[in-house]
């Protein structure tokens, strides 16, 4: 790839052109490949797997052409990204029920620095609605508008002019808005202690069976999509409506008080991708993850990951962490 290496270096925060990648600068990238992968793919696993393929092609270039180590991973990781969105496509067409992304616990994503644009461009929401952009949109939209990366970085990360990337990002922009899947970029709200507290009510509030009290987290207009994956038990469509969300959150607490899971379930509270959690753990085994999306003191969206693939990775960081 030549030429991209130092395609960073006018955007800021890269090591200075002539410096000479190290095996340790690499691994310090780490965090930041990660990152992008995830932000690109939604998939934990698969970020992971991108990181281990820039490193395979870290090994086989010879450092001195690498003027600036962060360009280079970015131009890497975000090429890699490409390649895998384009197979993965038609997999997620024929998914079964509505896709969510895998969830990662938010610490895991952004280091102390995080700004907080990039903390909303981690959240579920904002992951899902990156679905509705092609691969190279999705990558402009991306470096371009959360990373702050100038056009002409870019363009030659990805190979493009600049007039192409401008063009790819404001394509990007009007097919969000388009898609009309929210009416902006979900905004965090309250503070993380407020949407803790009421991720914890919530908790208390199933637990109970208190429909009262569930009614009253709950916003008039909720939405709630449940990710099984057809290898778990989920709905099949999105849910919208305090009554209808009501109705199938109670319908779990019978289910499980009728099956006898009730001495067998734990529940606790994480932040993941930058919203409040509940993890629902049967019999030791992590079951299901509620993601919260919190606004005005009410929660406006549920989404609930079962499908245990996307949850293998995370229930065994949980369980060296804890």
């Amino acid at each position: 790839m030549p030429g991209i290496f130092d395609a960073g270096e006018r955007t800021g925060g890269y090591v200075p052109a002539g410096s000479v990648m190290t095996d340790n600068m690499f691994d310090e990238l780490r965090p930041w490949m990660f990152s992008i992968a995830y932000r690109m793919l939604g998939s934990a696993s698969d970020a992971e797997d991108i990181i281990q393929d820039t490193w395979f092609r870290f090994q086989r270039t010879d450092r001195a052409l690498i003027r600036s180590p962060k360009a280079f991973a970015t131009t890497t990781v975000t090429r890699l990204c490409l390649d895998r969105l384009k197979s993965a496509r038609a997999s997620r067409e024929e998914y079964l029920g509505p896709w969510l992304p895998e969830p990662v616990l938010t610490s895991e994503l952004e280091g102390p620095d995080t700004v907080l644009q990039r903390v909303e461009s981690i959240t579920l929401a904002f992951l899902v609605l990156l679905e509705q952009l092609s691969p190279q949109q999705r990558a402009v939209f991306l470096l371009k508008h959360v990373f702050g990366h100038e056009h002409s970085a870019v363009a030659q990360a990805l190979g493009l002019t600049v007039e192409h990337s401008r063009q790819l990002l404001r394509r990007a922009k009007a097919r969000l808005a388009k898609a009309q899947l929210a009416p902006r970029e979900p905004r965090l709200t309250g503070t993380a202690q407020s949407r803790r507290d009421i991720a914890e009510r919530f908790a208390r509030a199933l637990a109970a069976g208190d429909e009262q009290a569930l009614t009253a987290l709950l916003a008039q207009d909720v939405g709630l999509w449940s990710d099984g994956g057809g290898k778990a038990t989920a709905a099949r469509r999105p849910l919208v409506g305090r009554d209808e969300v009501r109705r199938l959150l109670m319908g779990l607490h019978r289910t499980a008080i009728a099956a006898g899971y009730q001495s067998d379930v734990s529940v606790r509270i994480e932040d993941v991708n930058a919203e409040p959690a509940l993890l629902v753990y049967l019999a030791g085994r992590l079951d299901s993850v509620f993601v919260f999306s919190i606004s005005s003191d009410v929660i406006s969206a549920v989404r609930i990951v079962r499908n245990p693939d996307k949850l293998a990775r995370l229930g065994r960081q949980l369980t060296t962490l804890h």
